[in-house]
């Protein structure tokens, strides 16, 4: 009995290592697609500037 229970608890295991596996790939799948729109649409230059305010006096 204690063998049966076993095997069970093992498949449950291996079931769910399985549906994780399958979640997490589709996970990144999103993430992938994610990040590369917003690769493109920001484009190379990297969108705003860090700092966009100007602090201090301004000429005049």
């Amino acid at each position: 009995m204690i063998l049966w229970i076993l095997l069970f608890l093992l498949i449950l295991v291996v079931f769910g290592l399985g549906f994780t596996t399958q979640a997490l790939w589709w996970v990144a799948a999103v993430l992938l697609v994610v990040w590369i729109f917003s690769f493109a649409r920001r484009g190379r230059g990297g969108g705003r500037r860090r700092g966009g305010r100007r602090y201090g006096r301004g000429r005049g």
